[in-house]
Formats: structure tokens, sequence, C-alpha cells
């Protein structure tokens, strides 16, 4: 099927089509693009598993974790805060932190009953959001989010690094297990997960019993 020339487009869809544009290539949502492009990499060097591909893959890592604050710095400076940032942002971040864990479950590196209690975690959260979304519903959750994704971030650093490493303490020297370190943030970080996924359970269920009683 033949697609339609831009200038034959009416004038309002070209509109669209130009903002579109606008927004998918302004500064802070092609880093929010880069962060999702870096998963390849990544993924490629962890699953190599040797040392230095383990510390090159924790390096990359580490640059698309800093994009996650890069990025909405950046459009609040510049004023590009869009709709589309914001669908992409949170994607972006689900997309890294659920590839990771999973090839970090697939190396041994983390155990796979975790992987699936976040993964569970994560798809009932963002189903109740599309439901309450859908229905009109204002919940009001704690703020725990950016503590969780700090603590999942820098946890996954250290499981992507993996390996055991002699770590200067002053004048002390040590043998420090990453992926151990990693995984204990990565636990800490789950509490937050479910404390936060509770409040909103419980705030989806305050919002349908209001709802009733201002029908009733």
């Amino acid at each position: 099927m033949p697609t339609t020339p831009a200038q034959d487009l009416p004038l309002d869809k070209r509109t669209v089509r130009r903002s579109t544009l606008e927004e998918l290539t302004n500064l802070p949502n092609v880093l929010t693009l880069l962060r999702i492009v870096l998963i390849v990499p990544v993924i490629a060097l962890m699953v190599w598993d040797t040392p230095k591909t383990s510390f090159f893959a924790a390096i990359l890592f580490g640059i698309a974790a800093a994009t996650d604050w890069l990025d909405g710095w950046l459009a609040r400076r510049r004023g590009q805060e869009s709709l589309m940032g914001k669908l992409l942002d949170p994607l972006a971040d689900k997309l890294i932190v659920m590839a990771t864990l999973v090839i970090g479950a697939e190396l041994h590196r983390i155990p796979g009953w975790f992987v699936v209690l976040l993964l569970s975690r994560e798809l009932s959260i963002t189903g109740l959001r599309a439901i309450a979304s859908s229905e009109g519903l204002m919940i009001h959750v704690l703020e725990t989010g950016k503590w969780k994704t700090a603590l999942q971030l820098v946890g996954l650093v250290g499981v992507i690094v993996h390996y055991r490493y002699w770590v200067e303490f002053g004048f002390a020297r040590r043998i420090v297990d990453f992926n151990a370190l990693g995984f204990g943030l990565l636990l800490l970080s789950m509490v937050f997960s479910l404390a936060s996924a509770g409040a909103y359970f419980n705030g989806f269920l305050k919002a349908i019993a209001a709802r009733k009683e201002g029908l009733s």
C-alpha cells in the first residue's frame, strides 16, 4: 500500500507527525532511547562471562543508569517534558532492569525466585495502573519509587561486575564479593518494591470503595 507524502497530508496530520518527530529527537528522549539500545551490549558482555567483559558490561550499565537521571533533569531544565518522554522513561527502566535480571538468573548470579517475584510485582502494578487510568481513579502511593530504582540500579552494577576484587578501605585491603553485595542491595530494593505495591493496591481498593460510596 503506497504511503502518503507528507506534503499531501492534511495540515493537522502533518503537525502531529512533525510534533511526534520533534519529541522523539529531543535530547532527553534520545538519552532515554540510548538506555534501551545499551541493553544489547550489556547483555552480550554479561553472557560472555569473563571478569573483563563483566567489568565493561557494568560500565555500560552505569552509563545507562546515569541517563535515567540525566534525561529527566534535562527535560525539566530545557522545558522539553513530553508525553512520549513520560511513556518511554519508565519503559526503558523496566526493560533494562528486567533484561539484566533475567540474564543474571540464567548465569546463576541471581536466584530465579527473585526475578519471578519482581516480574510478578511489576506486571501486577502495571495492570492496576492501566485499570486505574481507564477508570479515572486517583491513587496516592508511597514516595519510595526513587529509592527502589536507585537500589536496583546500584545492586545490578554489583551483580554485573560479579567477581571478587581486592578493594582498599583506608589502610585496610579486603576482598569484596561484588555479586553478594549487589544482591544484598537488590533484596533491600525488594522491600521498597513490595511496600509500594502494597500501598498502591490498598489505594486502589480505597479509590474503588470511595467511588461506590459516591454512587450510592
